[in-house]
């Protein structure tokens, strides 16, 4: 019985695709209906082996020195992208690791847009460091950090506006699967406290945020 009502979800979603949008409205609301019914998310739909739980860690690297603004945008890109972010850190070392945990259909491409993303915020920031080539390393360091918390909340508000249209035109709003839920709960939940995040430039944070409301997963997706 359970697999009878998925398939009709399924294809529900499938007819959502139409181009005929009031076929396709219709049928996103039947199928949200259906969801909503029996309390499934969109990744309770997925193929049982599709649904393997994997744990990437990344090259990407940060302390509360050094750009400690890449603790926020993973969780953010996380967040988005049904993934849980978290840190790893070896005894004695002030540096930490950034993986993610996911579904083995969706963390891929959280890794794949959390690089884009620092990518983008790296760029900026080898720029600035050029600009302000005469000024002392701490107020770069400053400068540069700045800017990339700016960055951050920038793609926080991007996401928050996509969901937002997604909700209003009744799409369907990605939901974090119980199955990574289970497998994040060994993972500590230590706050992240830096103090650059009380010693931001204003200027350098609005520059980071207009630039971060205009990230553009799409363009690192089309590339791959």
């Amino acid at each position: 019985m359970a697999k009878n009502y998925k398939d009709k979800i399924r294809k529900l979603l499938a007819l959502a695709e139409s181009p005929n949008e009031h076929e396709a409205r219709a049928a996103l609301l039947r199928a949200r209906e259906l969801m909503a019914e029996h309390k499934l998310s969109e990744s309770d739909l997925k193929d049982p082996e599709n649904k393997s739980v994997k744990r990437i860690m990344t090259d990407i690297t940060c302390s509360k020195r050094r750009s400690p603004w890449v603790i926020q945008l993973s969780a953010v890109i996380g967040e988005n992208y049904c993934c849980q972010a978290y840190r790893s850190r070896s005894k004695g070392k002030q540096t930490f690791a950034i993986g993610f945990i996911g579904l083995e259909d969706d963390v891929g491409i959280c890794v794949e847009i959390f690089k884009y993303a620092v990518d983008c915020v790296s760029s900026k920031i080898r720029v600035l460091k050029i600009e302000s080539g005469g000024y002392c390393a701490e107020y770069v360091t400053r400068l540069c950090n700045s800017y990339g918390y700016g960055f951050t909340n920038g793609v926080k508000e991007a996401f928050r506006k996509q969901n937002d249209e997604k909700e209003q035109g009744r799409g369907l709003v990605m939901v974090m699967p119980q199955e990574v839920k289970e497998a994040s709960k060994d993972l500590g939940h230590a706050k992240f406290r830096a103090r650059a995040a009380e010693q931001i430039y204003s200027g350098a944070y609005e520059n980071g945020y207009e630039d971060g409301k205009e990230f553009n997963p799409a363009r690192r997706l089309a590339e791959a």
